[in-house]
């Protein structure tokens, strides 16, 4: 598993990319060990997934009678959303990408959204903390989650910019494949699943 050290390496390279710094690509590892190992950025998240699954736990039993409880098994499923969440997407670009013939840059673009997910999920952990203790900044809190979204998206259009080159419409059409299908199965699955605050 990489380390903090290696991880604040990855993290460095991509706010270089971000700025529009193709050399920071260079601190990323897209070879195949490098590929694999960037799904280590999943277990780097499981703190503040879990922070966000009591959140959402919260949200769920508010929605439900008072006597309700919800167990191991809720978290399950909020585990089994989030693997379907990180993966589907990425096996969607991946699809584009071959269509594309982008070849090896479809490496380059998991490996960067993977640790690219590390920082955005420890913010979305501190808006849920902060929904969870002080419910009354709801409405600026939703600000501030609508601009995390929208840095989100932005970040991964600077970095496949980077990697596919400039070409706007082929890296507006994969941004929106990495995104849109998240939301998408997320509200689908949370109903499938028995997760959906009521």
């Amino acid at each position: 598993m990489p380390g903090a050290f290696e991880v604040r390496f990855y993290l460095g390279g991509l706010w270089q990319v971000i700025r529009g710094d193709a050399a920071g690509l260079r601190r990323l590892d897209i070879s195949d060990r490098g590929l694999m190992r960037s799904f280590w950025a999943i277990i780097w998240c499981l703190p503040a997934m879990a922070i966000s699954w009591f959140w959402w736990r919260a949200l769920f039993l508010r929605g439900m009678p008072s006597d309700t409880e919800v167990g191991g098994m809720f978290f399950l499923r909020l585990a089994m959303l989030e693997l379907a969440n990180w993966i589907v997407p990425l096996v969607l670009v991946g699809l584009m990408a071959w269509g594309l013939g982008l070849g090896r840059k479809y490496y380059a673009m998991v490996v960067a959204v993977n640790w690219l997910s590390v920082p955005f999920a420890y913010a979305y952990a501190v808006l849920s903390l902060l929904l969870l203790f002080a419910p009354g900044l709801t409405g600026l809190l939703s600000l501030i989650w609508l601009a995390l979204m929208i840095g989100l998206v932005f970040s991964i259009s600077r970095i496949f910019r980077i990697i596919c080159g400039p070409s706007p419409l082929m890296v507006a059409t994969l941004t929106m494949v990495l995104i849109v299908p998240t939301m998408l199965l997320s509200d689908t699955l949370e109903r499938f699943l028995g997760i959906y605050p009521g």
